[in-house]
């Protein structure tokens, strides 16, 4: 059975105020090219399909058009889960129809948890497609209040599995979640919760013979070939800009597993450069001077109007600073910026409480704050 991976398409998402929905159409009908191309008999979206709960009217029909393309046209069954930025509640709406047609979404977690079963020439393949949950809505799906965090929770339903289903058949996982390893990029929302850690140990995988990630933008493999993320299709920050975005395509021969990644090559891509005012108008600097631009100035006098200038050369410049400026803040304020980031958000407002009181967090208040925060978690994925 041939599988196109994919995930984290971020449809809607904006990147330094600019609209990606022009350069999201662009790969996805590349996407669409390569399915012509490889006729793969399944293909995965792990989550992350849109970038907020509430995606804009432009952002759907390219959806609703790419969706019905792969479906009624290509006619390959596409299997997908709702991912840490999409509304479950929302994206639920008709996805029991959808399956006749060939659309597998999967938004909720339920107890008990059945798979999508294919079958191909050598029998079955169970796909378990497992969307993002916080650890909190497992525990009460499950009624098992220990659960308490994102490792507890695939405990448990990786249990389940193994005990209900023969693990000698082929079993591939469908997930959209942060597994211990993985290497970060600064236009992921961290999946954190109040008390608890974020990551899943890779190990619990060990008898699925695929397993399809979400979430960390960058394509890569997890303690071994068969445990990947696909990556995002597009670059959505210049943490970003050296990585070669792609779709995975997996081939399942029996219980042999092959895996080759297959390049995405965007309409317009992100370049970091540097150089002096003089040399950045003689538009040589940029490998092409349509990519979206982060530019670092080395001159340090005055120049008027830089932006509008360079613009005139280099029109999607996104971000525009002075080097030298930028290494004078580096050694301290960068890296205080950067280790607060790392903070789970119970813990910035304790740091925040205590830098303006001058005291610690009273327990009642930790207790109201810890409730809001997830009160927020919850509206902001539509709940």
């Amino acid at each position: 059975m041939k599988i196109l991976h994919t995930a984290d398409w971020h449809l809607g998402k904006i990147v330094n105020n600019v609209y990606m929905t022009e350069d999201q159409a662009f790969m996805l009908n590349e996407l669409i090219e390569i399915v012509k191309e490889e006729q793969p008999d399944v293909i995965i979206i792990a989550g992350d399909l849109y970038d907020r709960s509430i995606p804009p009217k432009q952002a759907v029909e390219l959806l609703n058009d790419t969706l019905t393309t792969l479906i009624n046209d290509i006619q390959i069954p596409v299997l997908a889960i709702t991912g840490n930025h999409d509304s479950p509640d929302r994206m639920e709406f008709g996805a029991r129809l959808f399956r006749k047609q060939g659309l597998y979404l999967q938004t909720k977690l339920y107890k008990e948890h059945h798979p999508v079963t294919i079958y191909d020439k050598e029998g079955p393949v169970h796909f378990h497609l497992i969307p993002y949950v916080e650890p909190a809505e497992a525990a009460y799906i499950f009624e098992d209040d220990s659960i308490k965090s994102h490792q507890q929770a695939a405990e448990k339903l990786i249990d389940h599995i193994e005990s209900n289903y023969d693990m000698n058949e082929r079993h591939v996982w469908v997930g959209h979640s942060f597994i211990a390893g993985g290497m970060e990029s600064e236009s992921e929302e961290r999946l954190s919760m109040v008390g608890g850690t974020p990551y899943i140990d890779a190990a619990l995988f060990k008898n699925f013979d695929y397993v399809a990630l979400g979430h960390l933008h960058q394509a890569q493999r997890i303690l071994k070939e068969t445990i990947r993320y696909s990556g995002s299709i597009l670059k959505y920050s210049f943490s970003e800009a050296k990585h070669q975005k792609s779709v995975t395509l997996v081939n399942l021969n029996g219980n042999e597993c092959t895996i080759k990644k297959i390049p995405l090559r965007p309409k317009r891509d992100f370049e970091i450069i540097e150089g002096y005012f003089s040399e950045l108008l003689e538009g040589k600097l940029a490998a092409n001077n349509e990519s979206y631009l982060h530019i670092r100035l080395l001159d340090d006098g005055t120049i008027l109007d830089p932006m509008g200038k360079l613009r005139k050369v280099y029109p999607n410049i996104l971000h525009l600073e002075r080097a030298a400026l930028s290494q004078q803040n580096k050694p301290a304020d960068f890296d205080q910026v950067k280790s607060r980031q790392k903070l789970e958000p119970l813990d910035l407002f304790k740091a925040f409480y205590e830098e303006i009181k001058n005291d610690q967090l009273p327990d009642k208040r930790k207790t109201m704050v810890e409730s809001a925060i997830e009160d927020l978690r919850l509206q902001e994925r539509g709940k």
